[in-house]
């Protein structure tokens, strides 16, 4: 499951805002799936994020500086974006939270109740076998 989505992170992200460096990370634990997204220049009011039919959408807009002009040089990618990924299944989507702190957006998705590990008693094994 974890795999899958790994690979899904590094077709989806690989050319996002227009660059060869990757602007997006992904790492999974036992509680969460944590998703951190760079996006320097990018205001909170800029973003959003939702998820739509298990995929996660990343939205938004870097905005060009007012007092630029057209025809300046830059490397900058400025204009919208839109980023769409498969979530693995098993996630608390409702529970999803977000931060947006110095360029970098941190996206948490909690792993749902039913799917985090436990310890099965051999009481509850002989009653799961018995039903």
């Amino acid at each position: 499951m974890l795999d899958r989505f790994r690979r899904s992170f590094d077709q989806v992200f690989e050319n996002f805002y227009n660059s060869g460096s990757r602007s997006f990370a992904g790492s999974g634990k036992a509680e969460s799936t944590l998703l951190r997204a760079i996006v320097p220049g990018v205001a909170e009011k800029d973003v959003k994020v939702s998820v739509q039919h298990n995929q996660l959408i990343l939205e938004g807009e870097r905005r060009a500086p007012q007092n630029w002009f057209n025809g300046a040089y830059t490397q900058l990618a400025y204009g919208k974006f839109y980023v769409s990924l498969p979530l693995p299944n098993g996630l608390n989507v409702d529970k999803l939270t977000c931060r947006l702190h110095d360029g970098v957006l941190d996206i948490e998705v909690p792993v749902a109740e039913q799917m985090k590990p436990r310890q099965i008693q051999s009481g509850e094994v002989r009653k799961t076998i018995a039903a």
